[in-house]
């Protein structure tokens, strides 16, 4: 009896400090450093500054890096097994939260856990993306803030530097959810200011080179929606345009100092500082769930000077002015 009665002792001991334990490792989980995951598509202008974007939005919520937060950052470099495999290595290693910067990066996070917060680091369309179910109440893991363009407002612009245009062509990838998305809402707007439209798309950048040159001889000016393909080939674009003088209207300011003309358009740093500032919220309780996507609706004005003239083309002086006083100008 004394030895049961003392191997009962020595059990509830050990039970004891696996309690303690247990204990000491979940509140070293709780006022440990976070560790925010960040997977980006590929690398491009625009995509670069949205990334630099949210490590400034979390140092202005006390976030800082190697200093109260750990950034575990990956680059898919445009393939979708990177994609699967970084969310997988986020998720194994117990990320707080979860940021895709692109459309493709977001769905393969969002895949890749149910539970895990998932921040959208400027995604188009999140709901058209099936990444929440609605843009006002997620009602998953999963919210964000969305790029979504100000087309209406960039093909004014577009009219306004090309009143004698008669074809307006569009280039995007048939392959990504966002652009896709977005030829269509333009499609839409361009009936309605009957403005003749002429669709152009690829498969990958391969494509590009000789779409292009069947394009700019058909169209008198080129947009391009919210398209990482077409933006991390952007100069090869430009190129063949301005071979015909036919002039880039992009969606993206990125993609302006890229050689584009000029566009009306969301800053890709704020967005990303907008969507650092979020995943701060999150990493202190807010709720993925109840938290709405973030649309940003000031669209600043971007021109290029330099692609003016190569492409002998004056600019209108009160797109010149808004541009120097309230966007940017490249020379």
């Amino acid at each position: 009896m004394k030895r049961l009665y003392g191997l009962i002792a020595i059990i509830l001991i050990f039970l004891g400090f696996a309690f303690v334990k247990e204990n000491r490792q979940q509140n070293a989980q709780k006022t440990g450093t976070p560790t925010v995951g960040i997977l980006q598509l590929l690398s491009h202008p625009a995509l670069d500054a949205i990334h630099k974007g949210i490590i400034h939005g979390l140092a202005e919520e006390g976030y800082h890096v190697n200093k109260n937060i750990k950034i575990d950052f990956q680059n898919a470099q445009n393939d979708q097994s990177n994609l699967k495999t970084m969310s997988a290595r986020f998720v194994n290693e117990h990320a707080n939260v979860m940021i895709g910067i692109a459309t493709p990066a977001a769905q393969a996070l969002a895949n890749a856990s149910s539970t895990t917060p998932v921040v959208l680091g400027a995604i188009t369309d999140p709901k058209g993306a099936d990444l929440v179910k609605s843009n006002t109440r997620p009602g998953t893991n999963v919210t964000g803030v969305s790029d979504q363009a100000p087309l209406k407002a960039q093909l004014k612009l577009i009219q306004k530097i090309m009143p004698n245009m008669k074809t307006l062509g569009i280039i995007y990838t048939s392959s990504d959810d966002s652009a896709t998305a977005q030829y269509h809402q333009f499609a839409a707007i361009c009936k309605q200011a009957n403005v003749k439209l002429k669709a152009y798309s690829i498969a990958n950048t391969n494509d590009l080179n000789q779409v292009a040159q069947q394009m700019v001889s058909q169209v008198d000016a080129v947009y391009v929606p919210t398209d990482n393909t077409v933006a991390s080939a952007m100069q090869t674009l430009v190129a063949t345009a301005n071979a015909k003088k036919v002039p880039v209207f992009p969606a993206v300011d990125t993609m302006v100092k890229a050689g584009g003309l000029a566009t009306l358009s969301i800053n890709q740093y704020k967005l990303g500082v907008e969507t650092g500032k979020m995943t701060a919220a999150i990493l202190r309780g807010k709720n993925p769930a109840t938290t709405p996507i973030h649309f940003e609706r000031r669209g600043e004005m971007t021109i290029n000077l330099a692609a003016a003239k190569k492409l002998g083309i004056t600019l209108p002086s009160d797109v010149v002015k808004e541009a120097q006083q309230h966007g940017e100008v490249f020379k």
